[in-house]
């Protein structure tokens, strides 16, 4: 983020807000959007820009509200309302969004605790034949070679503070914003990718990985491979149906290609109990 409220993110993370944004007579999925001042940026529906204000390791209060002698599903209610009395205290009557996640299987809890701002804009965003070039076939395949970014800005009240959209709103200047060198990159430069954590399954068992392989993934990729040829009969005949269609029909492809992939490359390594050598 720049000292400006200058927010880059990618082209596909974006998707949805330039979707809502777009019309038939203004597809910026399909062409792009650049303002060329404040007064051009176009405020982003249902989009929100949330700050982690601090976190906080919550294992002990979450699991300390369970025994040994509740059955499974009485220790989750009790973990639930444990959690949900967490959050509530956190929030400070709405100030903040906390919210509590289980890790390693539920054996770790973490509370992030965010400052959540609700008045952001599309700045700029690359055409389709640039931000999603390679498609759906260079999809989970790298190296690509796509302007896989998009533009938006963090807006706040004259007071610094979340607001809802107004005009009289104002660009937020976070606490610390990246620097940018105009220097170039030399050899041996640092380097880093930086990302939020997803889930993981990492601690799934054998047993769970052969009904993944088996059952679970080729019963989505079926399923939403039929889905999408369904969609693309349509989109491909009316742009008003392709832009309709575009974020359902992206999120689909997205996790259709990752399991198409995930299946071919436990196979091929053997990870399955049945391959073992």
């Amino acid at each position: 983020m720049s000292e400006h409220g200058l927010l880059f993110t990618n082209h596909h993370c974006g998707y949805s807000a330039v979707q809502k944004l777009s019309s038939d007579e203004h597809d910026y999925l399909r062409d792009g959007f650049w303002a060329k001042n404040y007064g051009e940026e176009l405020p982003a529906p249902e989009m929100t820009a949330s700050f982690l204000i601090r976190m906080e390791d919550v294992t002990k209060d979450i699991l300390g509200v369970v025994t040994d002698d509740m059955d499974y599903q009485d220790q989750q209610s009790a973990i639930r309302a444990r959690i949900k009395a967490l959050e509530d205290v956190a929030s400070e009557n709405g100030k903040y969004n906390a919210v509590i996640k289980g890790f390693f299987e539920g054996n770790e809890y973490y509370m992030f605790v965010y400052q959540v701002f609700p008045d952001v804009r599309l700045v700029g965003v690359a055409n389709s034949s640039i931000g999603k070039f390679g498609g759906d076939t260079d999809n989970w395949m790298w190296p690509r070679h796509t302007g896989d970014f998009s533009i938006f800005r963090v807006y706040c009240g004259k007071d610094g503070q979340p607001a809802e959209y107004s005009k009289d709103n104002v660009p937020l200047t976070p606490k610390h914003h990246l620097p940018i060198s105009l220097d170039g990159v030399q050899k041996d430069d640092f380097t880093m990718i930086w990302g939020f954590p997803g889930s993981t399954e990492r601690y799934m068992s054998s047993y769970g990985i052969d009904y993944n392989v088996d059952t679970f993934y080729p019963a989505i990729i079926d399923i939403f491979g039929t889905q999408l040829t369904a969609m693309e009969e349509y989109m491909k005949e009316d742009d008003h149906i392709n832009l309709m269609y575009a974020d359902n029909h992206a999120g689909l492809a997205n996790t259709w290609k990752n399991f198409i992939g995930q299946c071919k490359m436990l196979r091929k390594n053997k990870v399955q109990l049945g391959e073992q050598e």
